[in-house]
């Protein structure tokens, strides 16, 4: 038992470090695409062009997810989780280094943008298949009964990527707005090559997953992307299903707000907002394990339905007090709206992950989410922006985020629970099993 708690514990501990890694670097991007990337590469004159323009190039990550999950899935599920982790680390980080030595639309003219998005793609395609290999390395490793909590270590590298990358602007803002556009914005994404080096060596010192190890081996599937979508099509399309909220609408919450909070309508000033989100961010970290925890014990299920009603009723006043510019309400909101969103995010690891039986569950849950992050949360933003710019008002946003929360509580009701401690045989049974253990029927409700 103690072998099988300090296994869980590393393979926690790898999944936060390398989650947080990537994730940092995705942030710095959606940061800066709020703030400084419209004009520097795609200057128009139009402010809100610009801007929707950058939110464009930050969609084309999500667009290329689903093909990470592809590649990186196949590996995964073909050589194991821990190969294709390690890949994916460096592929991100070397995508992110170069985006900070880009020359700009000044410099090089329309060169700039095309390299920008080609390097975005590569970031797509590296978190493509992050993601779902952190996941199964912490919850595969994670004892029935504490699969939520350990799968918790994975959502905690978002918070504390977004409070590492907010955090550095926000710092750069002291420096003054023309600091951070005159270069000052390359600084977060050259700091990325510290933080991979640290991130393969935690993860080269975690052992294979142990599920990986003793129900995929010898049992591989020739093609797992094949095998996904012959046995495990309905919980794909259920998983993508339960994302909109996760996934979607906290860049509403982030990205969107900022977007939003420090434009011609609002007018925060980008220092306020950054504080504010790195709070929130900051909030977020220490919420996230111990709602994680509450997962185990009151059914992740239920923590995802109670994340998704707070979820509305913050976002609401959060959206409609920002023209207030009421400062202490703008930090409390923030914050406010992260807790909530936590209690939709810190569960979907084990959620999603116990959708599916362990042959070709890489690919699964990663195609799974890969296709949910690049329809929800890849085109929010954006979309956010143009239904401001089409309706004049705000309530145009809340109507489409209360939308998404509901889609999402209606394929968590429908969502399949599996456990690992039960057989894997034929893939008709596969396909056709999904009965769970008494505990996990239970959470189903």
């Amino acid at each position: 038992m103690t072998s099988t708690t300090s296994r869980a514990r590393r393979a926690g501990i790898a999944a936060f470090v390398g989650t947080t890694i990537e994730w940092y670097d995705f942030y710095v991007y959606a940061t800066a695409a709020a703030l400084v990337l419209g004009p520097l590469f795609f200057p128009s004159g139009d402010p809100l062009a610009e801007t929707a323009a950058a939110f464009a190039t930050f969609a084309v990550a999500f667009l290329v997810r689903p093909l990470g999950g592809i590649l990186f899935g196949h590996i995964g599920d073909k050589l194991g989780r821990r190969v294709s982790l390690v890949i994916t680390l460096l592929l991100m980080g070397v995508a992110t280094v170069l985006v900070g030595c880009l020359p700009t639309y000044a410099s090089i003219g329309v060169a700039a943008p095309i390299l920008l998005i080609l390097l975005r793609a590569l970031q797509g395609l590296a978190v493509g298949g992050e993601w779902g290999g952190a996941v199964l390395m912490s919850v595969e490793h994670a004892p029935e009964g504490k699969k939520t909590f350990y799968g918790g270590f994975t959502q905690l590298g978002n918070p504390a990527g977004a409070l590492l990358a907010s955090g550095v602007f926000a710092i750069m803002t002291r420096f003054g707005e023309d600091f951070i556009r005159d270069g000052g914005w390359r600084i977060p994404f050259l700091l990325s090559i510290v933080l991979v080096g640290v991130g393969l060596w935690v993860r080269y010192r975690v052992e294979e997953s142990p599920v990986f190890e003793e129900k995929v081996e010898g049992r591989k599937q020739s093609m797992p992307l094949a095998f996904a979508l012959r046995v495990n099509w309905l919980p794909i399309l259920l998983g993508i299903g339960l994302l909109p909220i996760s996934t979607g609408g906290y860049y509403l919450a982030t990205t969107f707000a900022t977007s939003y909070a420090t434009g011609e309508t609002v007018g925060l000033s980008e220092q306020l907002i950054l504080d504010a989100m790195t709070v929130a961010s900051f909030v977020e970290f220490l919420v996230t394990l111990p709602v994680a925890w509450l997962g185990d014990k009151w059914g992740r299920k239920r923590i995802m339905y109670i994340g998704l009603a707070t979820s509305v009723l913050t976002f609401v006043p959060f959206m409609l007090l920002l023209p207030g510019r009421v400062e202490p309400l703008v930090f409390l909101f923030a914050s406010l709206v992260r807790v909530t969103m936590s209690a939709t995010y810190a569960p979907i690891a084990a959620i999603l992950a116990q959708m599916f039986r362990p042959q070709a569950r890489y690919t699964s849950i990663a195609l799974s989410y890969g296709v949910g992050a690049a329809l929800w949360a890849g085109f929010s933003p954006w979309f956010a922006t143009q239904l401001i710019a089409w309706t004049g008002s705000i309530w145009s946003v809340i109507a489409m985020f209360v939308g998404m929360a509901a889609l999402s509580a209606i394929c968590t009701r429908l969502a399949p629970q599996h456990s690992d401690e039960a057989p894997v045989t034929s893939s008709f049974q596969a396909r056709t099993d999904t009965t769970a253990t008494p505990a996990l029927r239970r959470d189903r409700a």
